[in-house]
């Protein structure tokens, strides 16, 4: 067996979650998007209107790897012109009510 086969076989389990769990809401703009695709599809458009602070070469990375992660699915249309829209997975809906819970810690911090 190579050392790379025994590495991961003596990783704690937790720690590979862990890793996954930082590989998904790592990026700045990750967890935004997540709460602005929220339980709607949304179009690229509406999703470049509700986060005006990222750049489009970013907003698409960071869509891209999102949907990589299996996160949001993106769903193209063979329309003129094209449309395409993005949507929570199943596991990326386990997301959203989490996130939620951590927006009330800014809520928190912002009452005078």
């Amino acid at each position: 067996m190579n050392d790379s086969v025994k590495n991961r076989k003596s990783i704690d389990p937790k720690h590979i979650a862990l890793q996954k769990t930082l590989d998904i809401i790592c990026g700045k703009w990750r967890l935004y998007i997540i709460y602005q695709v929220g339980t709607e599809a949304r179009r690229y458009g509406e999703l470049r209107r509700m986060i005006p602070e990222v750049s489009e070469k970013v907003l698409i990375q960071e869509l891209k790897v999102l949907v990589s992660l299996g996160v949001i699915e993106k769903k193209s249309y063979s329309e003129v012109p094209p449309r395409v829209e993005y949507k929570l997975t199943p596991k990326g809906m386990q997301v959203l009510p989490t996130l939620l819970k951590l927006t009330s810690i800014g809520e928190l911090f912002l009452e005078p």
